[in-house]
């Protein structure tokens, strides 16, 4: 009876540590209709100084994405992996203007990492995305009437 009881029980076990809990994951609900402005690149302070417009990132209801990377502006669909919780910016398109010093490498690291699978984390006033290459700390800066 034993043995029974193991055998049956196994799989059940087996299968509930094998599930993802996504319910620890961040919800599109969570990140539309907001502004984020970036404060962070690898930890380094982002300053208008160093590009004369600072990127942003906003994310409308139907998870469409819009901003400016350093230089360029980008659009895009925004989505959250179900499995992993990861986020990117799929199919991101950007305008084409020649840009120069650091607005540039600041725009090819901005929009490398929105369209590459990033961990993502959320708390009231940030928004951090982090991959293999970079992390992008967005600071919450919504428009006010």
């Amino acid at each position: 009876m034993k043995k029974l009881v193991i055998s049956l029980s196994l799989p059940l076990l087996l299968a509930a540590c094998s599930t993802n809990n996504t319910a620890d994951f961040v919800k599109p609900v969570d990140l539309q209709h907001h502004h984020w402005v970036l404060s962070k690149i690898d930890g380094n302070e982002v300053t208008k100084g160093q590009m004369g417009t600072i990127p942003d990132l906003e994310i409308s209801e139907a998870m469409q994405s819009n901003g400016n990377a350093g230089c360029n502006g980008f659009h895009g669909k925004a989505e959250i992996n179900k499995d992993t919780g990861q986020f990117r910016i799929h199919q991101m398109g950007m305008t084409m203007k020649m840009c120069s010093g650091d607005a540039m490498k600041t725009e090819r690291i901005v929009a490398s990492t929105l369209s590459a699978w990033s961990t993502i984390q959320l708390t009231k006033d940030t928004l951090e995305l982090s991959n293999t290459e970079h992390t992008l700390t967005y600071t919450l800066r919504d428009w006010v009437n």
